[in-house]
């Protein structure tokens, strides 16, 4: 993370008025706008993008489409990987320290508490509305019921990406289905909702969520991801895109790519507009190949450096999946957040690494890898501890021929960029 960023942060985590926990409750948010004048009724063409994974890949991918249509597209992400400016896209460049830190003063004089969450999502949406671009894409947080963005009652959609076994620490019942149901239960009567590709059970249960929704409701069977010999395609009926992009590198991520691909389509966006930008799309941090900085020239012709995201047992049977399909040694380095599930995760992985170093994450809640060595050791991986990744890199490298992928939590991979 940069200086800047993290004295921001700092500043965020050591202020009375500001919460460092996460507290849903929408009331806080509500009175703050109410004080500004609710910016929030402002903005048009509100797209929210909710669920456990792939919230990131749809919003950039549904961004590019709407810019390469000529259109101007603010956005909210979280988390910042880098730099907390990567939070608010306002159409032609990200917000600067300065508006940051002039907004989150403004904020502090209303002297209404607030979580940290809350103060980021207000600054997105006072400058949204001052610019008030064409489109406004908003991800949202954890849940949605009382996710700090869950504040339109007439957004012009809301995209609901594959929802899976996460965030059980925020809720009372532990429950697969009580995440379902914090997601999609109170998504808005009246709006157009799309429900991307989700296991039968899942899907299933928000169907029964949905059931007296009065919003239009477009389900996954409604387009198709099909693979030809090495190819992809997007096909609806007649209509049908080859997906020609060298950044993504797994079924997961072109499955949010293909929602994307619906979802601008039904917003009369052209098929040659669509087979423009798709080229152009990266995904950073979600099986990511770096291909320069300065922790890549420290490396050896023959390696390769892969940093993913990912922290789920979704989002690790997908690395896991395109990691099978090279043929060269693998050395993996993980460190994970706190309040996942590292069990479920490191399984998913067995037979993948030649070796797996496991490490802390700098200046994050992380889990110890003195754990993380337990479980990759009762899994009958060969795991190695290290303190952090560069040393971690530093035992790895040499003149044969591998892959060095880093992976188990965006902060990690954040802390590799910088690096890089």
């Amino acid at each position: 993370m940069s200086f800047q960023s993290i004295k921001i942060y700092n500043q965020l985590a050591n202020d009375d008025l500001f919460r460092k926990t996460i507290n849903f409750d929408l009331k806080r948010i509500k009175k703050v706008l109410k004080k500004f004048g609710n910016p929030e009724r402002k903005l048009q063409n509100v797209i929210n993008i909710i669920g456990s994974d792939g919230k990131y890949s749809l919003l950039t991918s549904l961004k590019h489409f709407l810019e390469s249509n000529k259109k101007t597209v603010s956005t909210y992400t979280s988390p910042s990987l880098k730099d907390i400016r990567e939070r608010f896209w306002m159409g032609k460049r990200n917000l600067s320290y300065k508006e940051i830190k002039k907004t989150i003063k403004f904020i502090k004089n209303q002297k209404i508490k607030l979580t940290i969450f809350e103060v980021l999502t207000v600054i997105f949406i006072i400058h949204a509305a001052k610019i008030n671009r064409d489109y406004n894409l908003l991800e949202a947080g954890a849940l949605f019921a009382k996710d700090s963005t869950n504040l339109f009652e007439n957004p012009l959609l809301q995209a609901v990406v594959n929802i899976n076994k996460q965030h059980l620490n925020f809720l009372k019942k532990k429950t697969l289905d009580e995440v379902i149901y914090q997601k999609v239960g109170f998504l808005s009567n009246k709006t157009k909702i799309y429900i991307g590709k989700q296991n039968k059970n899942v899907k299933t249960k928000i169907k029964k969520y949905l059931k007296n929704n009065k919003s239009s409701k477009i389900f996954s069977n409604s387009w198709k991801l099909i693979k030809k010999n090495k190819n992809y395609f997007y096909q609806e009926g007649n209509f049908k895109i080859k997906i020609q992009n060298k950044f993504i590198h797994s079924k997961g991520l072109l499955e949010n790519v293909a929602m994307a691909i619906k979802i601008a389509k039904d917003l009369g966006i052209k098929k040659k507009i669509i087979k423009r930008a798709l080229p152009k799309i990266k995904f950073t941090g979600r099986i990511d190949y770096l291909r320069k900085g300065k922790l890549v020239k420290k490396l050896q012709k023959r390696e390769k450096l892969l940093i993913d995201g990912c922290h789920s047992e979704v989002s690790a049977k997908n690395l896991a999946n395109h990691l099978r399909t090279l043929n060269y040694p693998i050395y993996g380095i993980l460190g994970m957040s706190k309040n996942k599930n590292p069990n479920l995760f490191i399984k998913q992985f067995k037979k993948v690494f030649k070796k797996l170093f496991v490490v802390r994450i700098t200046n994050e809640n992380s889990i110890s890898n003195q754990y993380l060595y337990k479980i990759a050791k009762d899994n009958n991986i060969k795991v190695f501890k290290e303190k952090n990744f560069l040393k971690a890199i530093k035992k790895i490298t040499s003149k044969e021929k591998k892959l060095i992928c880093i992976f188990g939590s965006l902060y990690l991979c954040g802390e590799v960029l910088n690096n890089n």
